[in-house]
């Protein structure tokens, strides 16, 4: 699994909003500097300054992702990082998921989205409790986010934590939530060289989903390239492939899914 750590502390200054189970929601300020450092690397001018900010954000974050994977150990809680371009399926797989195993597993949701809060009342209506967490221009969650949604959340002991992350392939690689593993959905109406196009992701993620496969025979997508990508730059990276619609797949998704909630059980008495 990946252990990168990143931690924000919880007096950080970001733009970001949670909605409640009941629906309403609150904000918390916080200052975007972070974002001004991480967007601009290739501006020459001030790429020093820039370089030493983006450093310090990341340090922050770091701690606190520590702090909450020892939260998350603590309580036997597998947390999952759902990363994935913008449509690739990621809230119909947890809205699947969460109907077809809420009787084996308890689950809970942290939604992050720039803005709305649609996604998280799709996850409520499939059945789970769910944290709406707005970051306004932020393309990214972040460590401090998570833990406060976490407040809001109050995940029950062994249960199975999804952080539904911002649809975006390039900055979520780079900040640790203190998640056991990310998660990368591909679906297969984008390109099957996104694995080399976005390295970092791919290189960071445990696990590769191919998702929509009931789409292959209607558009140019190549799933053998795309695992034979993904392996050039994860060699580590598991793979599966699935449709979140038809239900074609699931099976395997549900097999890993146990097989690391048993682990976080297991390394509790190691």
């Amino acid at each position: 699994m990946h252990n990168h750590s990143h931690d924000h502390d919880h007096a950080a200054d970001h733009d970001h909003q949670h909605a409640h189970d009941h629906g309403q929601s609150h904000s918390h300020g916080h200052d975007h500097a972070h974002d001004d450092a991480h967007h601009h690397h290739g501006h020459a001018p001030a790429d020093g300054a820039l370089v030493e900010l983006e450093t310090r954000i990341l340090a922050k974050n770091d701690a606190l992702a520590e702090k909450n994977r020892a939260w998350f150990r603590g309580r036997e809680i597998l947390a999952l990082n759902l990363v994935s371009s913008p449509g690739a399926g990621k809230t119909s797989l947890l809205e699947r998921t969460i109907r077809d195993l809420s009787r084996e597993l308890r689950i809970y949701v942290i939604e992050g989205d720039q803005a709305t809060a649609v996604d998280g009342e799709r996850i409520r209506a499939a059945g789970a409790p769910a944290v709406q967490v707005n970051t306004g221009s932020g393309c990214h969650l972040e460590a401090d986010m998570v833990a406060r949604g976490l407040q809001e959340l109050r995940p029950s002991a062994g249960s199975v934590v999804m952080i539904e992350n911002v649809g975006n392939l390039v900055c979520p690689a780079l900040f640790d939530l203190g998640e056991r593993a990310k998660v990368v959905i591909l679906s297969v109406t984008e390109g099957d060289d996104k694995p080399l196009k976005y390295p970092h992701m791919f290189r960071a993620a445990s696990l590769m989903i191919l998702n929509k496969i009931d789409l292959m025979p209607h558009v140019d997508f190549d799933a053998s390239r795309a695992i034979m990508n993904a392996v050039r730059v994860n060699p580590a990276i598991t793979t599966l492939e699935l449709s979140a619609r038809t239900g074609e797949g699931l099976g395997g998704w549900y097999a890993w899914l146990r097989r690391e909630a048993a682990s976080v059980r297991d390394a509790a008495f190691t």
